[in-house]
């Protein structure tokens, strides 16, 4: 391999940046997917610049993207999964809130991830060792930080767990209040914050184990050193599901008590 797997995620999250970079604010055809879902024209072409880079570098290996699904690979336990554009509300709103995501799965792990930030020139990256920033082709180790008590949450739906966990009650709990602030960026980009020191921590409902959005945030957070789990602090990917990642113990402990307490007793 001429290219090491996690440059191979920065090119081809760049190369989607830069289709979203060059669509953006303009008239955009939708393609609607049910339920108020819809992806752009500037989804479709930036996951084709993505699996572009991808499939000529690593022309054996499976890709997964959001909008062309399942696709190539010969079965060597290696899988891309990327989002080529999160935040497509945003973006068609003409709010400059969205990332691109591309996550590579080797076995049961994500060994490699980049998540750019087609509008600030930002692209936060992990070689599944550690995770960086990268501006103006220079890199940056990144240093998660609880300091802001900054919580970004999703409040977009589904909900599997709304009987028993609701985000949106979660903001109305005194606890949260006297020790939170919350922010609705509506982008997996503020996983990545999390990592990088921004965000004290984020939480969302829903099952993401095959989750083309999430798996570059989550593996950016683990490399940072972040505190990352389901909602009932079990494992990922398990039981309940959902996510907590925080940047340290005393922000998640907060957080899961404060969840803790929607669950019936």
């Amino acid at each position: 391999m001429s290219i090491t797997d996690h440059a191979l995620a920065i090119e081809a999250a760049e190369a989607g940046a830069a289709v979203v970079r060059a669509h953006f604010g303009s008239s955009l055809t939708r393609f609607e997917k049910g339920g108020g879902d819809f992806a752009t024209v500037a989804d479709v072409e930036a996951e084709k610049a993505v699996l572009g880079v991808l499939r000529a570098g690593r022309p054996d290996d499976v890709v997964v993207g959001e909008e062309s699904g399942r696709a190539g690979g010969v079965g060597n336990g290696r899988t891309w999964l990327v989002d080529p554009l999160c935040g497509t509300l945003n973006f068609a709103a003409n709010t400059m809130l969205a990332s691109v995501n591309v996550a590579l799965r080797a076995g049961t792990e994500v060994t490699a991830a980049a998540s750019a930030d087609p509008f600030a020139g930002e692209v936060f990256w992990t070689d599944g060792t550690a995770a960086y920033r990268r501006h103006g082709g220079t890199d940056e180790l990144l240093a998660p930080s609880g300091e802001s008590n900054l919580v970004d949450v999703n409040l977009d739906p589904p909900f599997p767990n709304q009987d028993s966990f609701l985000a949106a009650r979660m903001l109305a709990d005194g606890d949260f209040i006297e020790r939170f602030r919350p922010r609705v960026v509506s982008t997996t980009l503020a996983v990545a914050w999390v990592a990088a020191g921004r965000r004290a921590a984020y939480v969302t409902d829903g099952h993401l184990a095959e989750s083309v959005h999430f798996a570059a945030g989550i593996a950016l957070c683990r490399s940072a050193g972040c505190v990352v789990t389901g909602l009932d602090g079990q494992p990922l990917h398990r039981g309940s599901g959902g996510l907590v990642a925080a940047a340290d113990e005393p922000t998640h402990a907060a957080l899961l008590a404060i969840v803790g307490k929607q669950r019936p007793a």
